[in-house]
């Protein structure tokens, strides 16, 4: 069961909502092979598992908006009840939170699942280190060009005062 998920597949998938990378408990659920509502059943029977910084659900607001963002068609399952699609706000999961679940979804594949995810996550973080490891060695040449900048501007100020022609001194009218 090694590669059951592309990484891209997972990426995709990973969102930055209230500052934190985060899964929808949607798109878990497919990954995981189960339903949304198995899912969160899992879950809210294990919430001890689940402090705020595992997971937290959507307010009505920013389902709406992520639901517009991710597709158009998820609009009414996060908001309308099971006559119509969901009947409760969606839950999305931190890195951390994702990993609780696999102590709650106890399955092969939810093991591999969770492996393909945890990659992802380490993929992203090790894109953003080198992202700005490459933004800081890009600022320390500009600095360096700022600093040679000055430096060339007085040699060049310098060569310029060499090659000036020297003043000839005035000669001194009638014996003065």
């Amino acid at each position: 069961m090694t590669n059951l998920i592309p990484i891209e597949r997972v990426e995709n998938k990973i969102y930055l909502i209230r500052g934190q990378k985060v899964m929808l408990d949607k798109d878990l659920a497919e990954l995981y092979g189960v339903g949304t509502k198995v899912l969160n059943q899992a879950v809210r029977r294990n919430m001890k598992r689940f402090p705020f910084d595992f997971m937290f659900s959507l307010t009505r607001q920013e389902s709406l908006s992520w639901s517009q963002i991710v597709t158009s068609s998820l609009r009414s399952q996060f908001v309308t009840s099971k006559r119509g699609g969901r009947r409760y706000l969606p839950y999305v999961f931190t890195e951390q939170g994702v990993s609780m679940l696999s102590s709650v979804l106890n399955s092969e594949r939810a093991i591999q699942v969770n492996i393909a995810i945890m990659r992802a996550f380490v993929k992203l973080r090790e894109n953003l280190y080198t992202h700005k490891e490459v933004l800081h060695k890009l600022d320390q040449l500009e600095r360096k060009g700022y600093r040679h900048d000055g430096e060339i501007q007085a040699i060049f100020e310098a060569i310029q005062l060499m090659m000036k022609p020297a003043e000839k001194p005035r000669k001194r009218r009638g014996g003065e």
